[in-house]
């Protein structure tokens, strides 16, 4: 598993201090971009919450998040968790070391009371000194949030002060943009009260069960039941003592929400929102504990094109921080049809550009703070299918194709609507419901990209293998 260092650089920790009759929650920021650019030490907002003691309890919901492994627990993470300034807004997004929970604290301009919020994407200094001080926090005095530094400390520091370097892992990466893929094909399948949501939560087993299997969540009047069978219509829910998070913020809550694909039986992701005063935290659970985000296979097929690569490249260029993205805005911006604008926007979603808000079913603009194209370099199975082209592995014939891999063949047939299977292990284990195979990615770049002279039974192609791999 490839990895990389990322050293998040900040003027001085992130604390809460008294000031005047109230406090001040200091977050500081490291490097990240801005629509001026990069920047050192972007700052995003100075004002008041007017929820003070809910904001905390939700950014130590993300903060516990971005620290936790909830498979192979032994092995904790740190990343601190991203901030991205939308204008109006301010969401605070953070991914489990493990890679199967992704966690976002949307403050809303109703839960903001102050200048207008910036635009740009950092990660903030969440250090433990910090998360004690926000954890005794009580009562609703006066609590100002600055997001970046000090309009003094830009001119007067001679350089970072705190430096954590944390390793981060290529699956990492592409689970983070995975999560929001998935997030793209959810539905809302059921609307708690608050009341209704503490009952529920609370009743859920609190212990890890390895053995079980998922539970499934089933309407039941006005809430939901648990039920370790997938009865139609039932909302999959693997591994529920990852909601711990909502914990912090449960006696806070108004509604719950709960997203998820359209229910076939088989374990699959969910997104669970607790509504709050002037913000939402939204939990999105991978289909199983041991299984992170990173395998999904959602975005391939927006990477397998040099077409998507060019669309992403031109609606790159047209975002501009927005929290909720139009799509048929961007799609007569750029000339594109809408299916091609959002294809785009998955693509672009794995170098962390765009995020997916299910609660308003639409796309936002944010740059994550870090080097998050490697992950497409050396996505496997995305490396895998194009060293199958370039050994000239694929013969087309209609809707049939063939690929040798090793030494064995398979048979890709294309459906009407443009579905391939396989007769690879991988496909009949999961049927589509990761994405394609190599082998069915490499017959679906060698289709959109064209075929030269075959050799030996296969087919010659223009693209070149980024390095070796087999991948799933």
């Amino acid at each position: 598993m490839t990895r990389s260092v990322q050293a998040l650089a900040y003027a001085r920790p992130s604390a809460l201090e008294p000031v005047g009759s109230g406090r001040l929650l200091g977050l500081e920021t490291a490097g990240g971009l801005t629509p001026l650019g990069a920047e050192a030490n972007p700052r995003f907002f100075s004002g008041f919450l007017t929820s003070p003691q809910i904001a905390a309890r939700g950014l130590l919901a993300v903060a516990d998040v971005a620290a936790a492994r909830y498979h192979q627990r032994m092995r904790p993470g740190s990343l601190d968790p991203v901030v991205t300034g939308n204008g109006d807004r301010l969401r605070f997004e953070s991914f489990s070391g493990c890679g199967g929970v992704y966690a976002r604290l949307d403050v809303l301009s109703a839960g903001l009371d102050g200048a207008e919020t910036g635009h740009g994407t950092t990660n903030v200094d969440v250090n433990n000194p910090l998360r004690e001080a926000l954890s005794r926090l009580t009562g609703d005095d006066p609590l100002h949030l600055r997001v970046g530094p000090e309009e003094l400390a830009v001119t007067t520091l001679d350089g970072p002060v705190v430096e954590k370097k944390v390793p981060l892992p290529d699956r990492w990466l592409r689970g983070f943009a995975e999560a929001q893929v998935s997030s793209a094909g959810f539905d809302l399948r059921a609307e708690l009260s608050g009341a209704e949501a503490v009952r529920f939560l609370r009743s859920l087993p609190r212990s890890p069960a390895r053995a079980r299997g998922p539970l499934w969540g089933v309407r039941s009047g006005r809430t939901l039941r648990p039920t370790t069978r997938p009865v139609p219509g039932a909302v999959c829910l693997a591994g529920p003592d990852r909601l711990v998070a909502l914990e912090r913020v449960l006696r806070h809550a108004t509604a719950l929400r709960v997203y998820g694909p359209v229910p076939d039986g088989a374990a699959a992701p969910s997104a669970w929102e607790v509504e709050l005063p002037g913000m939402r935290l939204t939990l999105t659970l991978s289909p199983d504990p041991a299984r992170g985000f990173s395998g999904e296979g959602g975005v391939l097929e927006a990477l397998a094109t040099e077409e998507a690569a060019q669309d992403a490249e031109l609606v790159s260029v047209l975002l501009a921080w927005e929290p909720r993205i139009d799509l048929a805005d961007l799609a007569e911006q750029s000339g594109l049809t809408v299916d091609r604008v959002r294809a785009a926007l998955t693509r672009l979603g794995t170098a962390g550009r765009v995020g997916y808000d299910v609660a308003e079913a639409a796309y936002f603009h944010r740059e994550l703070p870090y080097d998050a194209d490697r992950a497409e370099r050396h996505n496997p199975r995305l490396v895998a299918a194009r060293t199958l082209l370039t050994e000239r592995a694929v013969t087309l014939a209609g809707d049939l194709a063939s690929v040798v891999s090793g030494e064995r063949r398979y048979q890709v047939r294309e459906s009407a609507d443009g579905r391939l299977s396989c007769t690879c292990p991988w496909w009949a284990e999961y049927r589509g419901r990761r994405g394609p195979c190599k082998h069915a990615l490499a017959v679906r770049m060698a289709r959109r990209g064209g075929q030269g002279e075959p050799r030996a039974g296969t087919a010659r192609t223009t693209e070149t293998a980024e390095t070796a791999g087999c991948g799933r």
